[in-house]
């Protein structure tokens, strides 16, 4: 019998890992000079801080959730986004009492029982943003920002920000309702799923990716038609601050967020790279939030990026280069590769990647192997050189190679393998 993978779960390779670094640092980078520190919440939550946060009628609480009872008869479920963790730990933790801004991210898996498609699976990777405290466009434009140099820092381009406002509780009420209206007029039009929205959250209805249904809202009415005074000012002035960083965006008042948390900003980041699913990145403010989870009525703003399509993009551009090894030590007897062995852990110690053979073979077979690792250099030790005090360096890509001193061999590597990072030239 052979094992594989659960379907819609997936395997990350070595030779994949080296996107997903690259990624992850830049991330990190650049979080911290926005001022975020990371937070890591757990995998499993109550059920209730997602049924509550996200929505009863959402098709993430009702179809997608991995949820399960312990011993007890408690519902828990796998987090199948990061918002509602980290409000939750804000709130638990307190974390507003000694600052009144807040700024944190988290990297790593959520769990959605979903069809896998491409650069979607059931359980994916995502870099979240949260922002607690202030209610103001200027933290709506330094978020969305935020999000724009991080891809820039990836190298990726073709990327379009879209941005809209779903008003606030005083005026969205005005708005769903003139929208519930038209939806019954067209609900014959409507897929199945939507006929169902239309009835419990009838913006989701923008979110259909059918054709039909998306000519049906094309025609339905604009949300800022009932955009009141104060969300009117708010958009009007977060344009305004992208524009004044340069930020180009498309106003687009079909756009709305799969999440019932949502109110007045709300973004995206779209490519059209990625076939249907062409959401890179998308977020928006949530000024309700902490308060329905039992904390305090502080405003937040935040956003989450799928880290499997960013892979995606990365591969089409060629990815990141595996790294190889520094050096490969070939030791040649029995005695040299006891004292090979001990300078090959001395340089690992100082950062170098240093690799060996765990047998004694010969210099062909080694340096074969050598080879396939893509090793930078090899030095080369046997019984003569050991006698003599003198190795053998040789330069793979030069395709050179010199005699060098065994005396201070390890300072000797360590001081060469400096001189060449510092001059880039590998």
């Amino acid at each position: 019998m052979e094992f594989t993978t659960i379907k819609g779960f997936k395997d990350i390779l070595p030779e994949e890992v080296v996107n997903w670094q690259v990624i992850e640092s830049k991330s990190r980078s650049l979080f911290a000079s926005f001022g975020f520190q990371e937070i890591k919440t757990p995998l499993m939550e109550k059920n209730k801080i997602f049924s509550r946060s996200i929505g009863e009628d959402t098709d993430i609480v009702s179809k997608e959730m991995y949820s399960l009872k312990d011993s007890k008869g408690h519902l828990l479920t796998l987090r199948p986004e990061a918002t509602a963790s980290v409000v939750r730990a804000y709130i638990q933790h307190r974390l507003y009492e000694n600052y009144p801004v807040q700024k944190l991210f988290s990297i790593g898996p959520m769990f959605r029982h979903e069809r896998p498609q491409k650069g979607r699976f059931r359980q994916f990777y995502q870099i979240n943003a949260e922002m607690f405290g202030d209610p103001g466009p200027k933290s709506d434009a330094e978020t969305i920002a935020l999000a724009i140099y991080l891809f820039e820092s990836l190298g990726l381009e073709e990327l379009r920000l879209h941005i809209n406002s779903l008003g606030c509780v005083e005026c969205r009420p005005r708005f769903r309702e003139k929208l519930n209206r038209y939806l019954i007029d067209k609900r014959d039009l409507l897929c199945t799923d939507c006929r169902r929205r239309s009835e419990t959250n009838p913006l989701r209805v923008f979110d259909c990716k059918l054709e039909t249904c998306k000519r049906v809202v094309s025609d339905a009415p604009s949300v800022m038609d009932f955009l009141c005074k104060p969300c009117r000012d708010h958009f009007e002035s977060l344009q305004a601050y992208l524009k004044s960083l340069g930020i180009a965006f498309i106003l687009n008042h079909r756009l709305v967020r799969g999440l019932d948390y949502y109110t007045r900003t709300t973004f995206e980041i779209q490519t059209d790279r990625l076939g249907a699913q062409n959401a890179v990145a998308g977020g928006g403010r949530y000024d309700g939030l902490v308060k329905l989870l039992g904390g305090p009525d502080h405003p937040a703003i935040g956003f989450a990026i799928g880290v499997e399509r960013l892979v995606s993009l990365l591969l089409e551009d060629g990815g990141s280069k595996r790294r190889k090894p520094d050096l490969f030590i070939a030791a040649l007897s029995e005695k040299s590769q006891d004292t090979c062995f001990t300078w090959a852990h001395s340089l690992r110690k100082s950062g170098m990647w240093v690799e060996m053979d765990y047998g004694l073979k010969g210099l062909k077979a080694q340096m074969k192997k050598a080879g396939r690792l893509g090793a930078k250099r090899v030095l080369i030790v046997g019984e003569d050189e050991l006698t003599s005090g003198k190795g053998i360096l040789r330069d793979m890509e030069a395709k050179s190679q010199e005699e060098v001193g065994l005396d201070n061999i390890v300072a000797d590597l360590n001081n060469l393998n400096t001189i060449k990072d510092n001059n880039g030239t590998e």
